[in-house]
């Protein structure tokens, strides 16, 4: 398997070596010029499928994995150096072949370097973070800093940052001192119920008395609060997070939420309908736990570092992730699920899988979502 290739300028030059790379094997999949008319020009006529007059869009096509530059020499100094900036590691001896061993299963290739020149920009670039974190793990010590952005807790501009994390500090204070002067909350109180009293306080739910019994959401926001609390130190930046984190599941995602289900059975059809025809003969497909996998977000169900990742993907603007999560499991634990002929048992066993492979489960759960929805080829 060839490596995919990018090509820079669309001159007479461009026009010979596109044939020639085809003729030996090279797939051409991007192109670029200096304007999007003079791309498409060229792409049409070289059956090229996708061109630009941006420099980013063909470094970071998730095709590109070689660059061929046919640009006076000005150009080609910049783009020569861009192009080693946004592929080099941090060791110096890995290069842009790096994406293309990684594409034919060498893993572990470093995307540290690539994020760190994305956050360097005076103004973030949000569609830009959300594409990586779409395509990539976020590396733990940016994780805290790229969900704050992107949920809207930290604005784009960096000169803001401070100012910004200084009031919703403020602001946390209030709401505590507000707690305690109304007995809600005290010294002793969990600081996950405390995150769910603040909640409820800041959008208008909070309870006439604090023993009344939890309602079933308050449950769902409490193991969200948990897993938080266990990736986040900072009790403010987590508080943060987690409510956030809740406000787009409750906002951008509540029409998606319920048709979660459907389209788990419709993938499961594809990927292995014998198991499906098994858990529907034990009518079973109503009784999986889908509160714990969509509602809950695996929180609960993961240990940290596979739920990190696979909320980097919702946190960045896919809840479909949590559906190829669910069917992963299912695919992975199929043999123990196909001797299980009791919806019950199915369901007991799902809402408790063992963790010792959780990292290979959410690994190929991310394999099967670019295969099914594509992977984000905007800007990164």
């Amino acid at each position: 398997m060839l490596p995919g290739v990018g090509v820079f300028g669309t001159s007479l030059t461009a026009r010979v070596i596109i044939p020639l790379l085809k003729d030996e094997g090279f797939a051409v999949k991007a192109l670029w010029g200096r304007t999007p008319e003079e791309a498409e020009e060229l792409a049409k006529e070289m059956s090229v499928p996708f061109y630009t007059s941006r420099i980013d869009d063909v470094l970071l096509h998730q095709d590109v994995d070689l660059v061929c530059i046919n640009l006076p020499p000005p150009l080609t100094k910049q783009i020569a150096v861009k192009t080693l900036e946004r592929n080099m590691a941090e060791d110096p001896q890995r290069n842009f072949r790096s994406v293309y061993y990684e594409k034919v299963g060498f893993r572990g290739v470093e995307e540290k370097k690539s994020l760190e020149i994305l956050l360097k920009d005076d103004r973030l670039d949000i569609e830009k973070l959300c594409t990586f974190s779409q395509r990539f793990p976020l590396p733990s010590m940016y994780r805290t800093l790229v969900w704050k952005v992107l949920l809207g807790i930290l604005p784009p501009h960096h000169e803001s940052h401070a100012f910004v994390m200084k009031y919703r500090k403020e602001q946390y204070k209030d709401v505590y001192h507000a707690l305690q002067v109304i007995r809600f909350i005290k010294e002793s109180t969990p600081q996950v119920e405390v995150f769910l009293r603040m909640y409820q306080l800041e959008s208008g739910k909070l309870p006439r008395n604090p023993s009344y019994p939890l309602e079933p959401e308050d449950e769902v926001f409490l193991a969200i609060a948990k897993s938080m609390e266990e990736m986040v130190e900072d009790i403010i930046d987590c508080y943060w997070l987690f409510s956030s984190f809740v406000n787009l599941f409750n906002n951008k995602y509540k029409d998606s939420l319920p048709q979660l289900p459907k389209n788990l059975e419709q993938c499961l059809s594809l990927e292995d309908s014998r198991l499906l025809t098994h858990l529907k003969s034990c009518s079973a497909m109503s009784q999986l736990p889908y509160s714990l996998w969509f509602r809950k977000c695996f929180a609960g169900c993961l240990p940290e570092p596979s739920l990190q990742r696979v909320w980097d993907k919702v946190i960045s603007g896919s809840c479909k992730i949590l559906v190829f999560v669910a069917v992963e499991i299912l695919l992975t634990f199929k043999m123990k699920l196909m001797v299980l002929n009791s919806a019950e048992k199915i369901a007991q066993f799902l809402e408790n899988i063992p963790q010792d492979n959780t990292d290979a489960i959410v690994s190929k759960a991310i394999e099967l979502w670019h295969k099914h929805c594509g992977t984000p080829a905007h800007s990164v």
